[in-house]
């Protein structure tokens, strides 16, 4: 929660200001209190929409039919205002973490908790469509979980387009993964209760398996998936709930069930204000929570200039809002940024330190210790010189590659004031799971290898993402494949075998060819575990294919490179940088030779790598793996920022940081590093690597022209 700004009111409507939970293209959402002591969210319309007739005039319409909805596992409106000179709407606090951030910090729930939760959230949603409403946003972010059940929040009040994306020739409203088809698809049908229902069946999928049932990445897969995948419901395995979650996802709305008869059909009832329906750890959540709220201020006077928050009240103020974020609201509304970053007392010493999330003992164990292992490196290297302003430690966690387990390292970063800046996760699931308590810190964290196109919304506040996401990769790909004589045609095998990372792949390079290049391609997707891909490489070779390229995992990538070798084919022949596994070279054999990669990573052989690859030698008695030196550059980066507020005197504050790194440029080992005001990196800086003989090699940045 931010602090109040001196052009903010004190007060309104009979509520005293504590704080900005958040800022929206509709106005600024406020912590407050009633005269009476109760809690609320206080949402005020900006002057130029309170000006505007119409927009006042629907504002009006909304928030009375929003008084009208009266349920118990909804947020109320507590009071509203829609004619005064700022218009403004209050919704009750509630106490407890998002759904979302549940989820994320604790895995999904059991399936007695997503039952009830299905149960109360279907009354809900009953209850505002008998008011006349849509929601249009049932989503985990707006629905927060207490003890004693769940509360739906931030229904159709004053909203025209948060979280939107434009497809074809109709503006599509709510947040793709969570969107009907007939919305999804940009048509223009107006929302209605079905769409509200199919989105409650997203919901609950998400609830009992922890990811969407349509996946995750880029906006405009997550749409083309929804109007044509059916939705993933593996791990469902109570028959009643998985027959429900069908029903209400059924791309045709007038087969879904009304919200009434989807509670009816699950067993469950109100928890009865034990919080039993819950798993221990979410409960744990919601204490933390709830006892936040008794150290809120009372109703003294509030100063809009306050003094620097200590240590105490800002912990108390996080607490708070981690459940008041979710009830601004998702979309526009939520900005969400804690003020972890805030004034900070001169420290006794000069050591600060800097942390490292990463993989350390699961599936991602390679790229996470040599992650760790190029973060040491840069601060012996920083540590070593004499003329050095700050000695730097560095702090290693290891969150296994779980995400439940990266939130709660997340947490212990977060809390520890000593840490200034983090490197890491190594993964994208990880790194999702990880952000809540990182931005609601403000605490810098900066990774280079989660490189999904898109996370769950969140600021932005502290999270840099410095490496080129799936999407920038596609374009070099394109270039080398087929901006070369006699290539007119890339065949495109998607294998599910390589998740999310594959799909987001394949799709955008599919996707790519022909903005990019004259020629054409064509596209197949194979199910996870397909072992004979012989068939499909024929078919694609069949159609006129004379360039190749694979995404899934390294042994898929060497059951395509056996198959292909089996044929005539003497084209060009790429698979993503995923597959770039010593098992590929071991199960393709032969086959392997003549395979290029575009990869985020440089190699140790690389031209301006020869320094940073002996000094890993010297300190570690090997050579660089993979992500070594992008690890390396990250921790210089960050050092390079360390030492200009250094120079500057006292301890930097960790907002202070964020702005540096921010506005700042480094040239690494790996690429030069500079972010657009979204925090990505850019340019991309790409890299080429083959196998010869056997092995890979290093072959040169990725190519940005023809061959």
């Amino acid at each position: 929660m931010d602090e109040l700004l001196p052009t903010d009111p004190s007060r309104i409507g009979g509520h005293r200001l504590l704080g900005r939970l958040g800022t929206g293209g509709m106005g600024v959402v406020y912590l407050g209190r009633t005269d009476a002591g109760k809690p609320v969210a206080v949402k005020v319309i900006l002057p130029e929409h309170a000006e505007d007739q119409e927009f006042r005039a629907r504002f009006r319409r909304e928030a009375r039919a929003a008084r009208s909805v009266r349920s118990p596992w909804v947020a109320q409106v507590t009071g509203a205002d829609t004619d005064g000179e700022q218009p403004w709407l209050a919704t009750e606090f509630v106490p407890g973490p998002a759904l979302s951030e549940a989820v994320a910090r604790c895995g999904p729930l059991p399936a007695r908790s997503v039952r009830v939760l299905g149960r109360l959230l279907a009354r809900a949603l009953d209850a505002v469509h008998t008011a006349g409403l849509v929601h249009r946003d049932v989503k985990p972010g707006n629905v927060l979980l207490t003890a004693d059940g769940p509360r739906l929040i931030d229904f159709g009040i004053a909203r025209t387009g948060e979280g939107t994306a434009l497809t074809g020739p109709g503006l599509v409203v709510g947040t793709p993964g969570f969107l009907a088809p007939e919305q999804a698809a940009g048509e223009g049908t107006p929302p209605a209760p079905a769409g509200d229902v199919f989105a409650f069946g997203c919901l609950l999928a998400y609830a009992a398996t922890g990811r969407p049932p349509f996946g995750s990445g880029a906006a405009e897969a997550l749409l083309y998936r929804t109007v044509h995948d059916e939705p993933d419901l593996t791990g469902i395995d109570d028959p009643e709930l998985r027959g429900l979650l069908t029903d209400c996802l059924d791309k045709d709305p007038a087969a879904r069930p009304a919200a009434a008869r989807a509670g009816a059909r699950i067993p469950e009832d109100a928890p009865d204000g034990s919080a039993g329906w819950l798993p221990e750890d979410v409960v744990r959540l919601i204490a933390d929570r709830s006892a936040a709220l008794l150290a809120l201020p009372g109703t003294e006077p509030t100063a809009v200039d306050p003094p620097a928050d200590p240590p105490a009240r800002r912990r108390v103020l996080a607490l708070v809002a981690g459940g008041t974020a979710a009830v601004a609201g998702g979309g526009g509304w939520a900005a969400w940024r804690l003020l972890g970053g805030g004034p900070a007392a001169a420290p006794a010493g000069r050591d600060w330190v800097i942390g490292v999330q990463a993989d350390l003992s699961g599936p991602r164990s390679a790229a996470g210790k040599a992650q760790e292992r190029g973060v040491r490196l840069a601060a012996e290297q920083h540590n070593s010189r004499e003329d050095r302003a700050f000695t730097l430690q560095v702090t290693a966690l290891d969150d296994r590659g779980e995400a439940a387990r990266a939130a709660r390292v997340a947490e212990e970063f977060a809390r520890n004031r000593d840490v200034l800046a983090v490197i890491g996760p190594t993964g994208d699931a990880e790194t999702a799971a990880a952000l809540p308590a990182y931005d609601e810190a403000a605490l810098p964290l900066v990774t280079v290898s989660s490189l999904a196109i898109a996370y769950a919304p969140r600021s932005r506040a502290s999270f840099f993402q410095a490496g080129p996401s799936y999407a920038v990769q596609a374009a070099p790909v394109v270039n080398r494949l087929l901006l070369r004589p006699g290539a007119e045609r890339l065949g495109v095998l998607l294998d599910r075998s390589g998740g999310q990372v594959a799909y987001s792949g394949g799709y955008f390079t599919h996707f790519s060819v022909p903005i990019l290049t004259t020629g054409t391609s064509y596209p197949r997707v194979v199910p996870a575990g397909t072992e004979d891909l012989a068939p499909v490489v024929a078919d694609i070779l069949g159609r006129g294919a004379d360039a190749f390229f694979y995404a899934g995992d390294a042994a898929g990538a060497a059951r395509a490179a056996r198959a292909l070798a089996a044929t005539p084919f003497e084209g060009p022949r790429m698979a993503m940088y995923n597959a770039m596994d010593p098992l590929f070279l071991a199960e393709a054999g032969a086959a392997a030779d003549g395979w290029e990669f575009i990869a985020p990573y440089t190699g140790a052989t690389a031209p301006g790598a020869e320094e940073f690859a002996a000094a890993h030698r010297r300190a570690f008695r090997a050579g660089p793996a993979y992500w070594a030196a992008e690890a390396y550059d990250a921790a210089g980066l960050v050092i390079k920022a360390l030492t200009a507020a250094a120079g500057r005197g006292g301890r930097p504050t960790r907002t202070g940081l964020v702005a540096r790194i921010a506005a700042g440029t480094y040239r690494g080992v790996s690429r030069t590093y500079a972010f657009d005001k979204e925090r990505l990196l850019v340019p991309s800086g790409l890299h080429l690597h083959g196998v010869e003989r056997g092995a890979y090699r290093y072959l040169g940045p990725a190519p940005v022209t023809a061959t």
